[in-house]
C-alpha cells in the first residue's frame, strides 16, 4: 500500500526467485510491502493448539500438535512386490482429537527419525478421508523445538502466526519470509493524519506492522487490528469521498416538474395511492433534482416494492421539466419489459405526436441492440430531435451514435451489472452531466452501501405494496427424499391446474457449448462429480414425465433475442404453463399470474440470487410458493444457506447471512476480477462503526484539503489503493 522504495523493493531481489515467483503465483505478492500487508489469518498459542476435532475436509490447514505414536509397516504393492513396500503412519494429538498422518515409500525415512512420540511440531496438507477417518499425506512439517539456537529465535514470540498459505508455501516458510523483510516496516510511512491518530489512541503503522507480525501478546495483535482496520476503512472512504466532491462540483440543470403537467396527470390516474415509503423516496429524489449539481442516488428496494414506478415518476418529473430521461437495463428481456410494463403504466400519456395522445404525453421509446434497422433509425431520431422524452434500453445506448435532444436523468437498473465506463458515457451525453439514479433490488447492508457505493447517497424502500402475496418457501432434499421431489412436481401441476402458472430455474443451459468439462469445477462440484442441471435436459425430462400433457417452454441467454420476447411474451399472456429457465428470469420478470417456482441445484445459487429468483412469484393475488432442490446433505454449509433463504423474506436479513458465509471481497465485486479484495483485516459487517465513523472522517479531510496537498503518506496509501484494477471495482456502481 505504501510506495515507499524500501517497501517498493521486488521480492525477487530479497527472497531470491524461486521463492518470489511461488509468492506472486500463488499469494498475488510482488514487492516488501505486498508481503507486509499479508497478515496472519490466526495465531497459535504454544500451550493451546488447533483442534483436530474441527478440521474442514479438502482445505489446507496447518495445525500445531504433538505425536502420540509413530508405526512402520510394510506391505507388497505393484511397485515393490516382495513386500518391500513401507508405509508410515503417524497419530498426532492436540488433546480435542486425533489426526493420523501417513507417509509412503522413500518419503518415510526422515519422518520416521524425526517424528518421535513425545515430539511437537507444525504440520501442513490437506485433510482427506480415509477409512472414514481424517488424515493429512505427506504433510510438511517443521518441528517445534526447544534447544537449537536459530528455532529458538524464530520460534521466540509466544503467539505462532498461522498464514493464508497454499500447497506450494508453507505457512512457516512465508512467516520465515516476513521476518526477513520484516526491518523494512520501519520504513512505512503512515497514511492516516496525525491528528486523527492521536484522537484514537491508534499506534502507529510501523509498530502495527511488527505488531500483528510478531506479537508477543493478544493485546499486540488487537493493538495491530485496531490500527490496521482504520487504515483501511480510513483509505477507502477517502478514495470514495473524493468522488463524492468531484462530482458536487459539477454542474446540473435542475430539474423541477411544472405544476399541472406530465407527472401529476399520471399520479391522478394511478388506481392506488403510493406507500409512505414511495412518498418519502420520491421526495428525496425530487430535491436532488432540483439542485444544480447531479444526483448521485442509489435507490435499493425488495423485491416487488415498486422500485420502477418511483424511477418512472422521477422520468415523468424531468420530462416535465424539459428533459429527456433514459432507463439503462443489463439485458435486452429486462429493457423490453420495462418498456411494456411502462407503456402500460402510463397509457396515453405514452402517445405523444400520435393520435389519441393527450396534450401532456411524451414518446416512449426502446433501442436494444437487436432491433431492425428502421426501428432502430427512428428511434435514434425521435431522441434527437427530443421527440422522445423517455427513452428505455440496453447498453445500446451509450454507441456514440446516440444522440439525445437534452438528457436530464440517467436510470439505471441493477447497477452491478454496470461498470463505470458505461455510467461515465452516458453521462457524458447531456449538454451539462446528467441526474443518476441506480436502482438494485439486492439489498445491500448499510455498511456494504456506504463502502461499495459510497459514492452515492442511499434511499431504501422497505415496505412491499398492498396486495402482495406472502410466499411460502420449502427445502426439498432430492437425495434424501426422493418422494419430496416427486411431491413438489404434483403442486406445479396442481397451480397449473388452479389457473396459474410455474418457473423452473436451472443452473445452466445444456447445449454443446457449455461443455461442463471446459468449466473450472468448485470443490462442490468436484464432491459430487457431476456437472449442474441443465434447462434443456430438464425441460426435456419434464415434458416426458411428471409435466406430460402441460406446455413446456424454455428461455436462456443465448436464444435470440426475438426468441426470447416470443417466448416471455407467451407465459406472461398465459400461454405457457411452466417455463423452465436459468437466471435470465431473475431480474424483473413480472408476471403477476406465476405462483410457483422450482429451483433445481438451488445450492449452486448464491442467497441474495435465491431472494431475487424467489421475488418472481407471488406478485398477483395469490400466494407464492418457492421449492429449493438439493442434493446436498443435511449438515452441509449448502444446506445451511437453503433453510436461511426458506426461513425467511426479510432481503436485509438475508444479505447480512450472505455476507457472513462468503469473504468481504466477493461482496466488493473483487471475486468477478479475480484480484485479491483490498480489504485484508477491515470485516464489512463486523466493523460497521469504524466504517461510519471513517467516513465522516474522510469527508471531512476531503473538504478541508481536496487535494490532500498537506498529507503525503494518506495520497501515497490513496495512489495504491487506487491502481488499475482497484480503480474499475470503485467505481462499479
Amino acid at each position: 500500500m505504501d510506495l515507499v522504495p524500501a517497501l517498493e523493493e521486488p521480492l525477487k531481489k530479497v527472497l531470491g526467485p524461486a521463492t518470489a515467483k511461488v509468492m506472486a503465483e500463488h499469494l498475488g505478492l510482488h514487492s516488501v510491502g505486498d508481503l507486509l500487508h499479508h497478515y496472519p489469518r490466526r495465531y497459535e498459542e504454544r500451550g493451546q493448539l488447533t483442534h483436530l476435532a474441527d478440521l474442514p475436509m479438502d482445505e489446507h490447514v496447518t495445525v500445531v500438535a504433538q505425536v502420540a505414536d509413530a508405526r512402520l509397516h510394510t506391505f507388497a504393492s505393484a511397485k515393490a512386490p516382495r513386500g518391500k513396500g513401507q508405509r508410515l503412519e503417524v497419530t498426532i494429538t492436540d488433546g480435542s482429537g486425533r489426526l493420523q498422518l501417513v507417509f509412503f515409500g522413500n518419503g518415510v525415512h526422515k519422518p520416521h527419525k524425526e517424528l518421535l512420540p513425545g515430539t511437537r511440531a507444525m504440520f501442513s496438507g490437506k485433510v482427506s478421508l480415509f477409512n472414514r477417518r481424517l488424515q493429512l499425506a505427506h504433510p510438511a512439517y517443521e518441528l517445534l523445538r526447544g534447544d537449537a539456537e536459530e528455532t529458538v529465535e524464530t520460534w521466540a514470540g509466544a503467539l505462532i502466526p498461522i498464514y493464508p498459505a497454499t500447497a506450494k508455501l508453507e505457512s512457516w516458510k512465508i512467516g520465515k519470509a516476513i521476518q526477513t523483510v520484516l526491518p523494512s516496516a520501519q520504513a512505512a510511512t503512515d497514511p492516516l493524519p496525525e491528528s486523527l491518530r492521536e484522537g484514537r489512541g491508534l499506534v502507529p503503522l510501523p509498530e502495527a506492522l511488527l505488531k500483528i507480525h510478531r506479537p508477543h501478546t493478544k493485546a499486540d495483535v488487537a493493538d495491530a487490528h485496531a490500527r490496521l482496520k482504520w487504515d483501511e476503512a480510513f483509505v477507502l472512504q477517502v478514495a470514495l469521498a473524493r468522488r463524492r466532491h468531484a462530482d458536487a462540483q459539477l454542474p446540473a440543470v435542475p430539474r423541477k416538474p411544472a405544476p399541472d403537467g406530465l407527472l401529476s396527470a399520471f399520479d391522478d390516474r394511478l388506481p392506488f395511492t403510493l406507500t409512505e415509503g414511495q412518498q418519502k423516496v420520491s421526495k428525496e429524489i425530487f430535491d436532488d433534482l432540483a439542485t444544480d449539481h447531479p444526483m448521485h442516488r442509489l435507490l435499493q428496494g425488495e423485491v416487488g416494492s415498486g422500485k420502477t414506478l418511483v424511477a418512472l415518476r422521477a422520468m415523468l418529473a424531468v420530462v416535465d421539466a424539459g428533459g429527456q430521461a433514459a432507463m439503462l437495463a443489463p439485458t435486452e428481456v429486462l429493457a423490453q419489459q420495462h418498456h411494456r410494463s411502462i407503456v402500460e403504466m402510463m397509457g396515453d400519456l405514452a402517445e405523444g405526436g400520435m393520435l389519441g395522445g393527450t396534450e401532456h404525453a411524451t414518446k416512449v421509446v426502446l433501442l436494444t441492440g437487436s432491433m431492425g434497422t428502421a426501428a432502430r433509425r427512428q428511434a435514434m431520431l425521435d431522441l434527437v430531435t427530443g421527440e422522445a422524452g423517455v427513452v428505455i434500453g440496453t447498453h445500446a445506448l451509450i454507441e456514440d451514435k446516440v444522440q439525445f435532444h437534452d438528457l436530464g436523468l440517467v436510470v439505471v437498473d441493477e447497477q452491478h451489472r454496470f461498470g463505470v465506463e458505461q455510467r461515465d458515457a452516458l453521462r457524458g451525453k447531456g449538454k451539462q452531466p446528467p441526474h443518476l439514479l441506480v436502482m438494485t433490488a439486492t439489498p445491500i447492508p448499510r455498511t456494504v452501501a456506504m463502502t461499495v457505493f459510497g459514492d452515492l447517497e442511499t434511499s431504501v424502500l422497505d415496505q412491499l405494496p398492498a396486495g402482495r402475496s406472502p410466499i411460502a418457501s420449502h427445502v426439498v432434499p432430492a437425495a434424501d427424499k426422493p418422494h419430496f421431489l416427486a411431491r413438489a412436481w404434483e403442486r406445479v401441476r396442481e397451480e397449473v391446474e388452479n389457473g396459474h402458472q410455474a418457473y423452473v430455474v436451472c443452473p445452466r443451459i445444456g447445449d454443446e457449448e457449455d461443455d461442463p468439462k471446459k468449466a473450472r469445477k468448485s470443490a462442490e462440484d468436484e464432491a459430487e462429480k457431476r456437472p449442474p442441471l441443465a434447462v434443456l435436459d430438464i425441460a426435456d425430462q419434464l415434458t416426458k414425465g411428471p409435466l406430460s400433457g402441460l406446455r413446456v417452454e424454455v428461455l436462456h441467454g443465448r436464444m435470440h433475442p426475438d426468441d426470447k420476447d416470443a417466448v416471455m411474451r407467451r407465459f406472461a399472456a398465459g400461454e405457457t404453463h411452466v417455463l423452465v429457465a436459468t437466471t435470465v428470469i431473475e431480474v424483473g420478470v413480472n408476471v403477476p399470474n406465476a405462483t410457483a417456482m422450482v429451483v433445481m441445484d438451488a445450492d449452486r445459487f448464491g442467497v441474495s440470487q435465491l431472494h431475487q429468483l424467489r421475488g418472481r412469484v407471488g406478485r398477483g393475488s395469490a400466494p407464492g410458493l418457492c421449492l429449493l432442490v438439493s442434493e446436498m446433505p443435511e449438515a452441509s454449509p449448502a444446506r445451511q444457506r437453503l433453510n436461511a433463504v426458506a426461513s425467511t423474506l426479510d432481503g436485509f436479513e438475508l444479505s447480512r447471512i450472505d455476507l457472513e458465509q462468503r469473504r468481504e471481497g466477493d461482496v466488493l465485486g473483487q471475486a468477478q476480477s479475480g484480484a485479491r479484495t483490498s480489504l485484508r483485516v477491515l470485516a464489512v459487517i463486523e466493523d460497521e462503526e469504524i466504517i461510519a465513523e471513517a467516513r465522516e472522517e474522510a469527508t471531512a479531510v476531503v473538504a478541508a484539503d481536496p487535494e490532500l496537498t498537506s498529507l503525503p503518506g494518506l495520497r501515497t496509501a490513496l495512489d495504491a489503493l487506487l491502481d488499475e484494477e482497484r480503480e474499475q471495482y470503485l467505481e462499479k456502481g
